[in-house]
């Protein structure tokens, strides 16, 4: 252990023994001091080397003690003024943190915000092309129901016309109508029946020039023609509902076409002069009951065509 003031154990235990020693002659006779001091003489001189190591051991461990105290005091100061600094540097550290933590709140608020102004008007976009999409594959569905429809139509009106084609086999075109003379003889009603399940019905006669074509198509043929007064007697009115307004009655010196003879309420012409008919050329009415051959008369308008 360090000495300090160069002093030896012996100087410091006789230094607090003569302390000592002159306390107890403060408070006592000068008798008892001599007494106690002689004592404390003898006591001190009849110690031994093992006490007395003792005791000054115990005596620096106290003296180092207070060093050490005395040290922590000194030490204590300093402490105390390196402190605020290094608390500063951590509040400082601290700030610093917590702004970058709120930097990146921020940055993160508005990259999520920019990402939802993303989606809105994605969605947005696409709601309107759905829209879009939709209005045009409804337009489209319409415009293929309408061409189904149309082709539809087209193919009834083809077959339709490929079967009035069929029927106007053997049919005579002359201006604006199809023309077909019969063969065989039939009476007024099933001469027009048999037109009218084709399509057309008994020849109206509207000026010579169809007057001429009819005669020359008839040739020695008497033949039904459309016109008839059933309804009204002397009347006579074309099948089509139309008024007679050009008439070729026959006449001759013997008869004027028509004579008005009992039921002959139906028309045919003749364009040969007949012995049996009184050599009479043009209309002439008949009974109705009377089988002759006929005449059917279809108009190009009354034709569907594609």
């Amino acid at each position: 252990m360090y000495r300090e003031h160069g002093k030896n154990i012996n100087d410091i235990y006789e230094n607090e023994f003569v302390t000592k020693g002159q306390f107890g002659r403060q408070t006592t006779d000068s008798n008892a001091t001599r007494i106690q001091s002689s004592e404390l003489t003898g006591t001190t001189q009849k110690m031994d080397t093992g006490a007395r190591q003792k005791k000054t051991d115990d005596l620096y461990e106290n003296v180092d003690a207070m060093r050490g105290k005395i040290t922590m005091e000194i030490k204590d100061p300093k402490t105390t003024r390196i402190q605020p600094s290094e608390h500063t540097g951590t509040e400082g550290s601290d700030c610093v943190k917590i702004r970058r933590y709120r930097s990146a709140v921020v940055c993160l608020v508005l990259l999520c915000v920019l990402l939802l102004t993303a989606v809105i008007v994605l969605c947005v976009i696409f709601t309107q092309e759905r829209q879009q999409f939709i209005s045009k594959n409804e337009n489209l569905t319409n415009e293929r129901e309408q061409l189904i429809l149309k082709n539809t139509n087209l193919t009834s009106e083809r077959e339709q016309l490929r079967n009035e084609l069929q029927i106007c086999d053997g049919w005579t075109c002359y201006q604006s109508s199809f023309y077909y003379k019969s063969n065989e003889k039939k009476n007024w009603t099933e001469s027009r029946r048999y037109c009218t399940q084709r399509g057309a019905d008994l020849i109206s006669i509207n000026n010579r020039q169809e007057q001429d074509f009819v005669q020359n198509m008839s040739g020695a043929a008497i033949v039904y023609i459309g016109l008839t007064d059933i309804d009204v007697e002397d009347r006579w009115k074309w099948v089509d509902g139309s008024t007679l307004n050009s008439s070729f009655w026959a006449s001759n010196r013997e008869t004027t076409e028509p004579n008005g003879g009992r039921g002959e309420n139906c028309a045919v012409t003749m364009a040969v002069p007949r012995i049996d008919y009184l050599n009479l050329v043009g209309w002439s009415d008949v009974d109705c009951n009377t089988a002759y051959q006929w005449i059917c008369e279809k108009r190009i308008s009354q034709f569907i065509l594609p």
